[in-house]
């Protein structure tokens, strides 16, 4: 994007905030962070509320912003593959319109879409980038932000056309223009130049070109670290220097996160692992059948198709055959996904060769006695792997054999192969109605795993009543379909389904809404003695989400805990909690409360304007603790038990006021916090120590601090404004409330003045 783009921004932000958009205005400004730094749950809500917005406002700059940056964080970091393709080529027809093809930042479709491409499958759409991105590259000069992005996906098109060596003469020369035009080429591009000579085969000058533009401004700064790293690493390994590469390559909890990085470094892996310098194991192929789902998922056809191979020959070197048979299978199923398959088979073949060649490691024991060796087992060390090469030929006809081998299977990421063996087992081979609930229990949930739906319904098809029921219940539950969910586990309960049956039909109706039924539902549990205590637990949350006060004291008690007796409420003062509550933005935040009963807890810190809950709120809380107590005796005492909020119970009408000015002394500070405590106003500072206001006579840069105060519906406004004036009166320097005197229709054109001249 040109850098005028980032002037329009503020000058939009600024409309937005005159405008009364204040929301919009600040969101506008955080979604290129959240977009670099990965805050994707909350880029996925906030960038497509903005977009929606601006076309009703009919702005469409501001649209294609908002639009642009959410499909870079998902075809970037995230690495999506076909499934942005359709969004990606609507963005760039978008950028075509009268209306916004002269936006600075109209380039970028060219670039999203590319990125799309290559992720899908980088050398079938190679001709294809080359074409829109030299026509784009074309329309703009090296004077514009936008050349270096796709200059860079200019040279990565050419390494996927097999045109390496015209891809490091490109880099070159796109790196001499932005000289020429007095700008430094960004890091992509160097990096970019290093993958073109690594490709053309001249690895030690791609480890000079990735030292080269070690200096080089990313236009991604959050992944420059590893991502420069990987590439280092993966040059070296290719030099033969292996420990070298082993200390410069990121570790996996650094690019587990990031599916961009995943090929190449599983790539850099092998490379590694074929010489001894890192550990090859189980973990690690499980690992690598992880990212393959997630490339299947979101349209990643190459990169799975690689990862596969990649996989194979690891499995291979662990002698873990019958994962690199599978792997091999996988990668020739997936070249039906891409557009160029050239010499594809042929890698593929290689792969099963090597399978064949390899020898197969010898069972621990005689056959017969397998399954006993594998209960016996040590849990922490047992290779997974290697069980299910030795208890491969028992499986199918040894049921228990079967139990294990196929659960194996499912946990290291091949739930459909092991419900096929499963299915055949039970289904084919023997009778479903005869067959005993745990293995039932079983086979449905690698069917549910493997996404065999139909196989599903035909199993609940020759199971008796409850069976049947109950399978469908699980089934619905998976998919998140509740009213069946609750319909199938209501039979299953009245064909005496017990406990599984009771859980699920009370989680379904709980999800649509009706907590009171929900929670009689599960009463006989509690009642009979047949359920546990995360049942009691249960119906103390959706006893309490209506109030019903009796129910829960008797749940309560049950569980040992010191309630008060009487009717009515359960309003206590236990301790402070942590509750984690849903924000506008699609994060989520932690908010300061006391607990007052088993399941609520009343918030104490005044929240900004615009959310669902502030200070004096009773919300209801889920009892399971979000993170462990620490041992340690002194951590303990420190440490407040975070909670999830579950749902708003009795509002406690709290309105908040915004403050904001220069920091005043410790004892103005002291008397200040005193005056509200004494009136039982909520007060939280949101501001930190870096927090600085300009002195309107010398300029100087002071401290600041700002916050919310929160006042019950009992206040009016016109006593906190009346508070505030007569508690600062004295103070060095003014505080100003701007929001709170427009509200009371006071001095507004004070505070207004205050605002502008300490820069707040």
């Amino acid at each position: 994007m040109d850098v005028d783009i980032w002037a329009w921004v503020g000058g939009t932000q600024r409309e937005l905030h005159e405008a009364g958009n204040t929301g919009l205005a600040m969101a506008l400004g955080d979604v290129p962070a959240q977009a670099l730094e990965g805050r994707f749950a909350q880029l996925d809500v906030v960038a497509p509320a903005i977009a929606q917005h601006a076309e009703t406002l009919e702005k469409p700059w501001l649209e294609f912003f908002a639009r642009y940056w959410h499909l870079l964080g998902r075809v970037g970091d995230r690495a999506m593959g076909a499934l942005a393709l359709d969004d990606a080529a609507s963005l760039l027809e978008f950028a075509q319109r009268d209306d916004v093809r002269e936006c600075p930042g109209a380039p970028g479709a060219v670039e999203v879409l590319a990125i799309a491409q290559a992720n899908t499958d980088g050398p079938g759409y190679a001709e294809a980038r080359l074409a829109a991105l030299g026509a784009a590259l074309d329309g703009v000069g090296p004077d514009s932000l936008a050349f270096s992005g796709l200059a860079t996906q200019y040279v990565a098109a050419l390494i996927d056309a097999g045109k390496a060596a015209e891809g490091v003469a490109y880099a070159e020369a796109a790196v001499e223009r932005l000289r020429g035009a007095g700008r430094e080429a960004s890091w992509e591009l160097g990096a970019a130049s290093a993958r073109a000579l690594l490709a053309a085969g001249r690895p030690d000058d791609a480890l000079a070109a990735v030292d080269a533009s070690a200096e080089f401004k990313p236009d991604d700064p959050v992944a420059k670290g590893r991502r420069e790293a990987l590439l280092r690493s993966q040059v070296l390994a290719t030099l033969g220097r292996m420990q070298e590469a082993v200390d410069a390559l990121p570790d996996l909890d650094v690019v587990g996160d990031h599916a961009r990085e995943w090929v190449e470094w599983a790539h850099t892996v092998r490379m590694l692992s074929s010489g001894g310098s890192i550990s090859n194991t189980w973990q690690l192929g499980r690992i690598l059948r992880q990212w393959m789902s997630y490339f299947e998922s979101v349209g990643g056809h190459r990169a799975r198709f690689e990862l596969a191979l990649t996989a194979g020959h690891l499995a291979v070197a662990r002698q873990g055959l019958w994962q690199a048979r599978l792997l091999a299978d996988y990668a020739e199923a997936a070249i039906a996904t891409l557009r160029d398959t050239g010499g594809l088979a042929e890698r593929v073949a290689e792969l099963r060769a090597a399978a064949d060649a390899a020898k197969e490691l010898p069972p621990p024991g005689p056959r017969d006695e397998l399954v006993a060796y594998f209960d016996a087992a040590d849990g922490r060390t047992a290779d997974p792997e290697r069980w299910v090469g030795w208890l491969w030929p028992l499986s199918g006809t040894d049921l228990e054999a079967t139990r294990r081998h196929t659960t194996t299977l499912g946990f290291l990421g091949y739930a459909p192969v092991g419900a096929d063996v499963y299915w055949k087992t039970i289904v084919e081979d023997g009778d479903p109605a005869a067959t005993g609930d745990e293995d039932i229990a079983y086979l449905t949930g690698l069917l549910i795993e493997a996404g065999q739906d139909e196989r599903v319904e035909t199993l609940a098809a020759r199971l008796p009543e409850t069976g049947s029921h109950l399978a469908l219940a699980r089934l619905h539950r998976a998919r998140e379909r509740w009213e069946q969910t609750a319909a199938e586990a209501e039979q299953a309960v009245a064909h005496g389904g017990g406990l599984e049956a009771r859980r699920l039909w009370s989680g379904a109706v709980q999800q649509l809404g009706d907590n009171a039924k929900a929670a009689e539902i599960l009463k006989p549990l509690v009642e009979s003695g047949e359920g546990e205590e995360e049942d009691v637990w249960r119906i103390i949350v959706l006893s309490t989400a209506v109030e019903d006060w009796a129910t829960v004291r008797a749940a309560g008690t049950k569980l040992g805990m010191p309630i008060e007796p009487g009717e009515g409420p359960i309003e206590e003062e236990w301790h402070l909690v942590r509750v984690i509550l849903p924000a506008p933005d699609g994060t989520q935040r932690e908010v300061l409360a006391v607990r007052t009963g088993p399941a609520t807890a009343r918030l104490a810190i005044p929240q900004p304007r615009g959310m669902e809950y502030n200070a004096g709120d009773v919300v209801v809380i889920d009892p399971r603790p979000l993170e462990p107590i620490p041992e340690d005796e002194q951590e303990r005492e420190s440490f407040v038990i975070p909670f999830a909020g579950v749902t708003m119970l009795r509002p406690g009408g709290y309105t908040s006021w915004f403050f904001d000015g220069a920091a005043p002394s410790e004892d103005e500070w002291a008397e200040f916090n005193e005056v509200l405590a004494e009136r039982g106003w909520p007060m939280w500072v949101y501001s930190d120590e870096s927090y600085r206001v300009t002195h309107p006579a010398t300029g100087e840069q002071l401290p600041g601090v700002f916050g919310w105060i929160a006042i019950p519906p009992t206040v009016r406004p016109a006593e906190l404004d009346a508070v505030l004036d007569d508690v600062t009166e004295q103070w060095s320097h003014p505080l100003a409330w701007l929001d709170l005197a427009r509200e009371v229709g006071i001095e507004a054109e004070r505070h207004e003045r205050i605002s502008k001249e300490y820069g707040l």
